[in-house]
């Protein structure tokens, strides 16, 4: 009877030790790949999210200011206007 409990603990071992592997096999492909990827990334010269959500916000900002702009200019030329046929 101790020689089939014995086998199966033996088996246990040795599957516990594939599975032990095959995630560590797993960990090293998932590394791998993720590196690849990057360096593909790297050069398509694309750029980081995070970059792009700050020239995103420049740009908006930017936007906002030229149409502020926009206005103040109008409301200037309409007071040169008026300077102008006042005279």
């Amino acid at each position: 009877m101790s020689t089939p409990t014995r086998f199966f603990d033996e088996l246990a071992k040795v599957l516990s030790g594939a599975a032990g592997a095959a995630q560590g096999l797993r960990n090293e492909i998932d590394s791998l790949v993720k590196s690849q990827v990057e360096r593909l990334a790297a050069d398509m010269d694309l750029v980081r999210r995070e970059e792009f959500d700050v020239v995103k916000d420049m740009a908006s900002k930017a936007r906002q200011e030229n149409e502020a702009l926009k206005v103040r200019l109008a409301e200037l030329q309409a007071e040169i206007d008026k300077l102008k046929s006042s005279s």
